[in-house]
């Protein structure tokens, strides 16, 4: 059997518009429910995913209110902002931020996947946009992140239990961060 594979950028053009249109239909959603995924999830489901996220809060201790508001005090100071790198790919990332109630938090633009590249590519795209002399303080649970962080002389905030959340909320709110 003989296959015909036609070379040159007719192809690559039409997969790069397929996904250009892909993603600005996605940004459209996401910015349209950011603030009202019930809207998005309609009457019925809307109530489960309420009452879920309260059985969530209940058997986390308040987890995600902790968490929210750390981002909140981020996110109300002028020129800072929300990064959020993650292994998950984009689309399912965006849907758990929606979910989550994290939307307001996170700008679709600030949402970075690392599943192909990395998480180490992923720091070096948010500094090549941010700028070199921005301060970075990279939050999380793992290993690579922190790793990255240190290789950047980046400070890095470990986050493995409710408590070190309640610590960066206590000291984003004096300032220290």
């Amino acid at each position: 059997m003989a296959f015909r594979v036609q070379q040159g950028a007719p192809h690559c053009a039409l997969d790069q518009g397929k996904l250009a249109f892909r993603y600005r239909r996605v940004k459209e959603i996401y910015n349209t429910y950011k603030n009202n995924v019930g809207g998005l999830l309609g009457s019925p489901k809307r109530e489960e995913w309420l009452q879920l996220r309260r059985e969530m809060e209940v058997l986390t201790d308040l987890w995600l209110t902790q968490a929210l508001k750390a981002l909140a005090l981020i996110n109300s100071r002028p020129n800072c902002v929300n990064v959020l790198v993650t292994t998950t790919q984009l689309i399912p990332a965006l849907s758990k931020v929606l979910l989550y109630g994290l939307g307001a938090a996170f700008p679709i633009e600030n949402i970075y996947s690392a599943t192909k590249t990395g998480k180490e590519s992923c720091f070096e795209r948010v500094t090549q946009r941010f700028g070199r002399r921005a301060v970075y303080v990279v939050v999380g649970d793992g290993v690579e992140e922190e790793t990255v962080a240190k290789k950047k002389n980046m400070p890095f905030w470990r986050v493995s239990c409710r408590a070190d959340l309640e610590a960066l909320s206590h000291a984003l709110e004096l300032d220290y961060l």
